[in-house]
């Protein structure tokens, strides 16, 4: 009995050792294949971690092994799509390789316990024999499977989508990653950005970072919507903790945002205060879980502000027209203050030098028609500095009987340099009245009194602009006078009193016009400076005679040829279609109208950088286009003399201004 155990022992050995050494080799071989995954090289075998030859057959060098071929899975599982990332690129196959056909065309081969099955492997002599319809048919199915998943995984988020359409991260996001999809289907990961704008992995965030502008700012933004969406929901507000919590996050939110307009312009623990945020209304989310209930009050969100912005944008435009009308304390003292001392001049020195030079037609000569003192002190100034030789600019200044004295009496105490001033007084224009022009008759008409004066005139309408009182003003339309107002002279450079000069316009004068009366830069980079937008083409006699979609042009730096503009007696144009204007159904009121229309095919285009306008309504204009411009206009209702002006702009019109002038320290006018 004591002999019969180690027998027992050594017999039990001999017999099992090789069935358990067996069975373990084999376990190896078939645990790779019951996972799912399809031998691709026969050639290769794995056992227990090692690779083992078949040097039966041809044997390829390691290096020489491309990436696997393109298969179709029958059934559409995670693991399949993680492993044909690029389906496009395995379906390509090197004619020479030679790789064993494991299965005939059109059979399905059974890998192990998995239940998923791999059809139409495609060799090298499938390749190179199959149509071209075979192909067609099989990129087809590769692509409907991958579309297939793709829905599947998108029909599990439809709710989540619905709920937040249009709160979570920026469309452009949005849109940014379907792309990238459709290029490649990436592997799923449960850290990316779901449908409320939850935060992904580092990568994915630097990534949608850098592909739009400032989104970190518009996620906060958005955040905030959401959360003012749950602080209305029935749900949440029954629960008074989360209220609290919610309500915290949004003081912190908005703290961070402020008036950050830029990513660079948050603080640096923004991104704390972006996933507190995010960990709260992810709360609200499970709190909240009724759809129908977050597109309700969604839609009542977007009606209210909708209807805020209308009311602000009308608010807006009246407070901006009537900003513009008014004239600033300061600048209403000035002339005040000018006037009483130019009466206390005695007359011989009333009187400014140089006046031999007012009618040489070899000279530099400006036209400037004003009443508004510093504004033309401005212009004048920055003429004279641009100036290689300030003695052969001359200065045509003309104003109104109230602003005439003070105007006098400012560039007589302020002379520009070695340049030509002469200040005009309208009302001694005695040619130009009533029966003469026809602007004037209209302007002192009823019904032009009753448009400017009736009464609730402070409610916004589309033709509120038109109400300022410069359109009632004969200097705004004294512009198509000029070869009346000088006659000794061949041409003359227009100049509005809103712009400035910032180099040297001797130049206009060379320019060859072509025959042309007018030289003017064309507005017609956008669409609302062309014709249409200015004349009324449904009137049969406008369509009758004008381009609608014919470029615009600009008045502020105007060049006229006044020999030429007496020669095609181009101011009878202008009279014949004032008179046609009398019911003001042509066009509105204004000057660059009357001004398309009387120098329509009378104008020479001139270069972009002679004048670059916007700087009174487009916060836009590029810095380097103000700096290469011979001149910029402040167009528009916000003047760099008013409150409302632009400060971006400003120093270019404030550096022309003597602040520390006697009068203007008296006025309180300061930068």
């Amino acid at each position: 009995m004591v002999k019969r155990k180690p027998v027992l022992a050594l017999l039990a050995l001999t017999v099992l050792a090789p069935i358990v050494l067996y069975t373990d080799r084999l376990g190896s071989f078939t645990g790779s294949t019951s996972k799912g995954e399809f031998i691709d090289e026969v050639s290769s075998l794995n056992f227990g971690g090692e690779v083992g030859k078949l040097n039966a057959l041809y044997q390829e060098s390691s290096d020489a092994i491309e990436e696997p071929i393109g298969v179709v899975y029958v059934e559409n599982t995670a693991d399949s799509i993680d492993k044909s990332d690029h389906p496009e690129e395995n379906s390509v196959v090197d004619p020479e390789e030679e790789t064993p056909n494991l299965g005939s065309k059109g059979t399905d081969l059974p890998l192990g316990r998995s239940g998923e099955y791999k059809s139409r492997v495609l060799s090298a002599a499938d390749e190179a024999t199959q149509t071209e319809s075979q192909k067609e048919s099989l990129i087809q199915q590769v692509t409907e499977v991958a579309g297939a998943t793709e829905d599947r995984n998108e029909v599990q988020k439809a709710d989540s989508k619905e709920e937040m359409v249009s709160l979570q991260i920026p469309d452009e996001v949005i849109s940014e990653k379907q792309e990238t999809k459709t290029q490649q289907l990436p592997k799923r990961t449960s850290n990316n950005v779901d449908t409320w704008g939850n935060l992904g992995t580092n990568a994915e965030r630097h990534s949608s970072d850098a592909a739009i502008p400032d989104a970190r700012v518009r996620l906060l933004r958005d955040q905030l919507v959401r959360a003012k969406v749950y602080l209305g929901l029935g749900a949440t507000r029954s629960n008074p903790h989360f209220i609290r919590e919610l309500r915290v996050r949004i003081k912190e939110v908005q703290r961070a945002l402020g008036e950050a307009t830029k990513d660079s312009e948050l603080p640096k623990n923004v991104y704390e205060r972006l996933k507190a945020m995010e960990q709260t209304l992810a709360k609200g989310k499970q709190i909240q879980d009724d759809c129908s209930a977050v597109i309700k009050k969604l839609r009542a969100i977007l009606h209210s502000t909708e209807e805020q912005l209308r009311v602000h944008k009308k608010q807006t435009l009246f407070l901006t027209q009537l900003a513009a009308k008014t004239v600033p304390k300061g600048l209403h003292c000035l002339p005040l203050r000018l006037a009483t001392e130019y009466y206390s001049v005695e007359p011989n020195r009333q009187q400014f030098p140089n006046g031999d030079k007012l009618e040489d037609p070899k000279l530099y000569h400006y036209a400037l028609f004003s009443d508004n003192i510093l504004a033309a002190a401005v212009v004048v100034n920055s003429t004279v500095s641009n100036a290689k030789d300030a003695s052969e600019h001359v200065f045509h200044i003309v104003t109104d009987k109230l602003n005439y004295a003070a105007m006098r009496m400012w560039f007589l105490a302020n002379p520009p340099s070695k340049a030509t001033i002469q200040v005009q007084n309208i009302d001694e224009f005695t040619w130009l009245n009533a029966s003469y022009s026809p602007v004037l008759r209209q302007l002192a008409s009823q019904s032009m009194i009753d448009y400017y004066f009736r009464t609730h005139r402070g409610n916004s309408d589309s033709s509120l602009k038109y109400r300022n009182p410069k359109y009632l003003s004969i200097l705004n339309h004294l512009r198509f006078y000029l070869p009346e107002i000088f006659p000794k002279l061949d041409k003359v450079v227009f100049l509005d009193d809103d712009i400035v000069v910032q180099k040297d316009l001797t130049g206009l004068w060379r320019i060859n016009m072509k025959g042309k009366a007018n030289g003017a830069v064309e507005t017609c980079g956008e669409s609302f400076h062309r014709f249409d937008r200015y004349l009324n083409f449904s009137n049969p006699l406008i369509a009758k005679n004008f381009d609608p979609h014919a470029c615009g042009w600009a008045y502020g730096m105007n060049v006229f040829d006044l020999a030429e503009w007496r020669r095609q007696n181009i101011t009878e144009v202008y009279h014949s279609w004032q008179k046609l204007n009398h019911d003001r159904l042509l066009w509105k009121l204004g000057t660059l109208p009357p001004g398309l229309i009387t120098f329509w095919n009378r104008t020479f285009p001139l270069g972009r950088s002679w004048h670059v306008l916007g700087l009174g309504y487009n916060p836009d204009v590029s810095r380097r286009e103000i700096e290469r411009a011979a001149v910029i206009h402040y167009n528009g209702n916000m003047k760099p003399w008013l409150e409302i002006g632009m400060p971006k702009y400003r120093g270019y019109w404030s550096k022309f201004v003597d602040y520390d002038q006697a009068y203007l320290r008296e006025c309180n006018i300061n930068p």
